[in-house]
């Protein structure tokens, strides 16, 4: 019987180490900085730190909350959410761009304390359950964020609706198998904003895309993903990171709301040229390699 319990003991032991939680450190002070929560336009809203944007869009059936950042931004998240008039309690679903443990950190905290359903594209789902172990690239650190099951699996296309809000998954995988985009309408004093929400095809890899065994069609899903990314109908867009769409260059602290600030479809087509460029850079040298 005690060979038992200790073995039991053991094992107990063995499933809590595995599943110690090793946020990577000496990431970009911006990511924790606290920054003034504002309103985009209609019912979006920014609520993350200066750099890791989290959105908040207002519904009249509750809120849905889109990324979390890191686990020390869930403090900055609930006060910026209680500074614009609203409660953190009435977050209704949560949902993410990409299962990396800068925009996964808060997620499963705030998922416990709030009981909102977590909604994520099917791809991502095991990242989510092992906290980030599985993941082809940042898996290295082993688990980065704490793991959290999610309530309901998307594909491409896929809707999610709450109260006057309909927010449309759009699959763009490549940073991770199930990084995605969303697209919604909201209305203002008579003008309706076609909003995009775009996670940039950014490359995290230095090796061959033949050598990522754990992610065989990655090359693949890349050159996919740049082709839909360009065919999007949208007049308004906002990103995973506020330095990818140029955030603090548009607004300082305190500005009034002004939405036509983030209808610059030229700089999206811009940083999305960019970025398929180095991914053609990339395919070419790794050809080189293997001739």
């Amino acid at each position: 019987m005690k060979k038992i319990l200790l073995l039991l003991l053991l094992a107990l032991s063995y499933l809590n180490n595995a599943q110690t939680v090793s946020e990577p450190k000496n990431n970009p002070a911006e990511w924790s900085k606290r920054y003034e929560p504002f309103r985009i336009a209609g019912n979006l809203y920014y609520v993350g730190t200066y750099d890791l944007a989290s959105y908040l869009i207002v519904t009249d059936k509750g809120n849905i909350l889109i990324n979390t950042g890191l686990a020390d931004s869930l403090p900055i998240i609930k006060d910026n959410i209680k500074h614009l008039g609203f409660r953190y309690k009435d977050i209704k679903i949560l949902t993410l761009t990409q299962a990396h443990f800068d925009h996964m950190g808060a997620m499963a905290e705030i998922k416990k304390e709030t009981g909102a359903k977590l909604y994520v594209d099917s791809k991502d789902a095991e990242e989510l359950k092992s906290g980030g172990k599985s993941d082809y690239e940042l898996g290295k650190y082993g688990v980065t964020f704490k793991p959290v099951q999610p309530d309901f699996l998307l594909k491409n296309n896929d809707k999610i609706k709450l109260g006057n809000t309909t927010l449309t998954l759009l699959h763009h995988p490549g940073h991770t198998k199930g990084s995605c985009s969303f697209l919604f309408e909201t209305k203002d004093k008579g003008e309706t904003y076609k909003i995009l929400i775009a996670n940039l095809p950014s490359i995290i890899i230095d090796r061959k895309f033949s050598d990522v065994k754990d992610y065989q069609h990655i090359q693949k899903d890349y050159a996919e993903t740049f082709q839909a990314m360009k065919n999007i109908d949208f007049n308004l867009w906002v990103a995973s990171h506020a330095s990818q769409f140029d955030l603090h260059q548009k607004r300082k602290t305190g500005d009034p709301y002004n939405p036509k600030l983030f209808m610059d479809k030229e700089n999206y087509f811009k940083r999305l040229k960019d970025l398929e460029n180095n991914y053609l850079e990339k395919v070419k040298e790794d050809t080189a390699k293997k001739q």
